[in-house]
C-alpha cells in the first residue's frame, strides 16, 4: 500500500514558495517579504531547507560582483529580519516546544522548514511517492501522485531572482526535478493509454528543452499512440538534426531503437498500452529511392508536408524551387514517413526518361499501372482515363519527380478518391488548381554548415568555420552544392577548407569545382536551363552578365535587357515562372521588389553565354 506524503497546508499555516516566483503567506495572507537582498538570502535558505548554506555563499548570492566590507553585518541584519518574518520557533521542534526556525552552525545558516510549510517539500514528497507507487505496480495511483506534484508548480521556479547567478543555479536544480517528473508522469500516462492528455503538454517542454532526449522519446510515443506516426516520425528526425548540428553527436540507443521500430512497424503496443497482434504488411510496397541519408534542415517545409498529406484525402502538393534545393530530397522523405497513411501504395516516378526527354503521359500510367496492379488498358489513348478510375478506390501517394510543366501531368491527376500527389518542379505550375504549394528556399547558414558537417565531419568544420560558411555561401546555400563540396572534401582530406572556399569563389572555375564521381551541378543547372524558352534563355544570360551578385531591382533589369518597364516585368516574372529567378515571399510593389538571381545559376549563364548574344525575344520569354 503506497504511503501519502503530507496534506498541503490550510489556512492558519506559514506557506512558503520557491515553485515560481518566491512568496509567502502566514494566515492565509501574503508576506511581505523585505528588500531584494533579504528575499535573495531567503531564496537561498529555502532552496536548501533543512541544510546549512554557508556565508560565502550567501555573500556571492547577494553581491555576485564585488561584496561591500559589510556584507558580513549586512547578511546578519537580513538573517534577523528574516527570524522576525518567519518567527523564531518551529511549531514543531525536537523538543516539543517548537525548535529555532532559523540557526547558525560552523557550516553555516540552516532555515527549518516542515513538509506542510514549503511547496518544494511537498514536490519531492508527491514524487517520490508516485514513483513507489509505479515500482509497486500501480500506475493509476502513480500517474495521479505525479500530477498532483506537477500542479504545484507555478511557473519557473524563482525566477523574479535569476539574475543572482547562485539563486539562478538553485533554480535550475529544481527545475531539472520537474522535468523528470514530467517524464515519468508522462510515461505513466502513455503506458496507460492516455496518451493525447499528455502530447501538447510533451510538445511545450520540448520546445523549450529541444536536446532532452527523455522528453523527445515520449513525444514520439505519445504521437504514435494518438495516430499520429508520421508526425512521430519527424519529431526524431527533427532530434537528430539538432544534435548533429549543435554537437556532432547521434541519438541514443533507446530512442533510435523507439524509431526504428515505428519505420518498420514492429510496434507492438496498441493506443490503449496494451500489447497488439503485430500489423500486416501492406499489399504494395513502397516503390520509393532510398532516403538522403544526410538530410538536413527543412523542418518547417517538411512538416508542412506532413500536414497536408495527412490531414485529407486527395490532396496534390507541388513542391518548388530552384535547381539543387533538394525538393526530391524532401518529398521522397515525406513519402517515407507517410506509410499508414496510404496503405495502397506510396510510388514514386520521373516524368522525364534517362535523357531528359518528358515521357508521354500514356508511358507513365503504364508504369503506375505494373506498379500498382492497377488496370492494364488495352487502348493506349484511354490510359490516364483508366488510371483516374483506380485512383478514386484506392490511397495511394504518387511522387512525380521533375515535372517540366503543367501539360505533362495534368492528365495523370487525380479529380476525386483518397490518393494524393507530390509534384516536384522548377517552375511555379501556376496554371495546375487546386494545389497546395511549397516553395523551397535555400538552407539557412547553420543548416549549411550542418549538413556540411554531416559529410566531412563536425569537428573539421568547427577547426575553420569561417571557411565552411564562405563554402557554403559560394554554393549559394543550395543543398545539391553543397553535398557535392562535402563528398568532395571527404575524399580531398589534405585540402583545407580555405583553400576549397577561394577555388569555389572563383567564377571562372567555382562549377568545375562541384563535381563528385558522377554528380555534376553543372548539368543540373543545364537541364534546368533547357526548360526555357529562347527567350527567357536571352533574358537570363543579359540579367547574369549585368547583376553579377546580390540582388536586383526592375530598374536594374530594365537597363540591363535594354527594354520598358512592362517587357522587362514580363521577362523577369517568366524566370521567377520558371524558377531562374526569386522574388520576396510577401507583397511588395514591382518599383520596390529585390530580385535574386541565384548566384550559381549566374555563373552558369554567364559561361554558357560567354559570347555576345543577339538582342533577346521578350515577348517569347512569357510564352515557354
Amino acid at each position: 500500500m503506497t504511503r501519502l506524503p503530507t496534506r498541503a497546508p490550510s489556512s492558519g499555516a506559514l506557506s512558503l514558495s520557491v515553485l515560481g516566483p518566491l512568496s509567502g503567506q502566514l494566515d492565509g495572507r501574503p508576506l511581505l517579504l523585505g528588500p531584494r537582498k533579504q528575499r535573495l538570502v531567503l531564496a537561498m535558505l529555502l532552496s536548501r531547507p533543512g541544510t546549512p548554506v554557508p556565508v560565502d555563499v550567501l555573500t556571492d548570492a547577494v553581491w555576485p560582483d564585488a561584496p561591500p566590507r559589510t556584507a558580513r553585518k549586512n547578511l546578519q541584519v537580513y538573517i534577523s529580519s528574516a527570524r522576525t518574518l518567519l518567527g523564531a520557533r518551529c511549531p514543531d521542534g525536537p523538543d516539543g516546544d517548537g525548535g529555532e526556525r532559523l540557526v547558525h552552525s560552523c557550516g553555516g545558516y540552516l532555515l527549518r522548514v516542515g513538509e506542510d510549510e514549503l511547496d518544494s517539500l511537498r514536490f519531492r514528497s508527491l514524487a517520490a511517492a508516485g514513483r513507489r507507487a509505479a515500482d509497486d505496480g500501480d500506475p493509476r495511483a502513480a500517474a495521479g501522485l505525479l500530477r498532483r506534484a506537477l500542479d504545484l508548480w507555478q511557473g519557473p521556479p524563482l525566477h523574479d531572482l535569476r539574475d543572482s547567478p547562485e539563486v539562478a543555479a538553485e533554480a535550475e536544480r529544481l527545475e531539472a526535478r520537474c522535468l523528470t517528473v514530467h517524464e515519468d508522469w508522462a510515461e505513466t500516462e502513455i503506458a496507460l493509454g492516455r496518451a493525447p492528455a499528455v502530447v501538447d503538454g510533451l510538445r511545450d517542454l520540448a520546445e523549450r528543452h529541444p536536446s532532452r532526449e527523455r522528453i523527445r522519446a515520449a513525444w514520439m510515443d505519445a504521437l504514435h499512440r494518438t495516430g499520429r506516426r508520421a508526425e512521430a516520425l519527424a519529431v526524431y528526425d527533427d532530434y537528430r538534426q539538432l544534435l548533429a548540428r549543435e554537437l556532432g553527436l547521434e541519438p541514443g540507443a533507446a530512442i533510435a531503437a523507439r524509431h526504428r521500430a515505428m519505420l518498420t512497424g514492429r510496434d507492438t503496443a496498441d493506443r490503449t498500452g496494451n500489447a497488439a497482434p503485430a500489423r500486416r504488411a501492406p499489399a504494395l510496397r513502397a516503390v520509393l529511392p532510398a532516403e538522403v541519408p544526410d538530410f538536413t534542415g527543412r523542418g518547417e517545409q517538411l512538416r508542412e508536408l506532413l500536414d497536408v498529406l495527412g490531414a485529407t484525402s486527395g490532396r496534390v502538393v507541388a513542391v518548388t524551387g530552384a535547381t539543387g534545393t533538394g525538393k526530391t530530397a524532401l518529398a521522397v522523405r515525406a513519402a517515407h514517413l507517410l506509410a499508414d497513411r496510404f496503405p495502397d501504395g506510396r510510388i514514386h516516378i520521373r516524368v522525364r526518361d534517362e535523357q531528359g526527354a518528358v515521357r508521354p503521359a500514356a508511358a507513365i500510367v503504364g508504369e503506375l499501372a505494373r506498379l500498382t496492379g492497377g488496370p492494364h488498358p488495352t487502348e493506349p489513348m484511354t490510359d490516364p482515363e483508366h488510371w483516374r478510375h483506380w485512383l478514386a478506390a484506392h490511397r495511394a501517394l504518387v511522387v512525380l519527380d521533375d515535372v517540366p510543366d503543367e501539360a505533362a501531368v495534368r492528365a495523370l491527376l487525380p479529380g476525386t478518391g483518397g490518393s494524393s500527389f507530390v509534384l516536384t518542379a522548377r517552375g511555379q505550375l501556376a496554371g495546375l488548381a487546386p494545389v497546395h504549394r511549397i516553395a523551397l528556399p535555400p538552407l539557412a547558414p547553420a543548416e549549411a554548415l550542418a549538413l556540411l558537417g554531416r559529410l566531412i565531419g563536425p569537428g573539421r568544420v568547427g577547426l575553420d568555420r569561417a571557411a565552411a560558411l564562405r563554402i557554403a555561401d559560394a554554393c549559394g546555400l543550395l543543398p545539391l552544392a553543397v553535398r557535392v563540396s562535402g563528398m568532395r572534401l571527404a575524399v580531398l582530406r589534405h585540402l583545407p577548407l580555405a583553400e576549397y572556399a577561394e577555388r569555389l569563389a572563383d567564377p571562372a572555375g567555382a562549377l568545375d569545382e562541384l563535381v563528385a564521381g558522377d554528380i555534376s551541378v553543372r548539368a543540373r543547372l543545364d537541364s534546368g536551363w533547357q526548360d526555357l524558352s529562347p527567350g527567357s534563355g536571352q533574358a537570363l544570360a543579359l540579367l547574369a552578365r549585368a547583376v553579377r551578385e546580390g540582388p536586383f531591382t526592375l530598374p536594374e533589369a530594365m537597363a540591363a535587357l535594354g527594354c520598358g518597364e512592362r517587357q522587362a516585368l514580363r521577362a523577369v516574372e517568366s524566370l521567377i515562372d520558371a524558377g531562374a529567378v526569386s522574388s520576396p515571399r510577401g507583397e511588395v510593389t514591382a518599383h520596390c521588389v529585390l530580385y535574386e538571381l541565384p548566384r550559381l545559376m549566374g555563373v552558369y549563364a554567364r559561361e554558357r553565354n560567354a559570347a555576345p548574344e543577339p538582342e533577346p525575344d521578350l515577348a517569347g520569354a512569357n510564352h515557354p
